[in-house]
């Protein structure tokens, strides 16, 4: 498990952005510069590429096996994406998103949810 969070082989970045200074677009470049030898699979449902790297409408489309997870998305999108993770084999997930118990009920209520798609997905 812990090899899937600090050595990936391969990382999806969910919420990859062509906006140069977004952290979907900072995660990518970071990792492009410091020497990260694994493979990097945007996800974005509108850009063709991210950062010259050929970006995924979603994780089921990604082709090969991934086993970190960047989610940078509204909050109200994790629990599904979460369970995407599960489906696809994903072990361990970074999320990046602010709304979940620190907003109140609500968010409390999908901290919840992703949390109960992560146990059932083995994430």
């Amino acid at each position: 498990m812990l090899d899937a969070l600090f050595k990936p082989r391969a990382v999806a970045i969910v919420g990859a952005s062509t906006k140069e200074l977004s952290i979907g677009n900072v995660i990518i470049r970071n990792l492009q510069e410091y020497g990260y030898k694994g493979a990097i699979y945007p996800i974005n449902p509108t850009a063709p590429d991210v950062r010259g790297i050929k970006a995924y409408k979603s994780l089921s489309e990604v082709p090969g096996e991934v086993d970190l997870a960047h989610i940078i998305i509204p909050a109200k999108f994790v629990p599904q994406t979460i369970e995407e993770c599960g489906r696809k084999g994903i072990k361990a997930v970074v999320i990046n998103s602010a709304g979940f118990s620190e907003m109140g009920e609500e968010g409390k209520k999908l901290q919840e949810a992703f949390l109960a798609n992560a146990r059932r997905g083995g994430v």
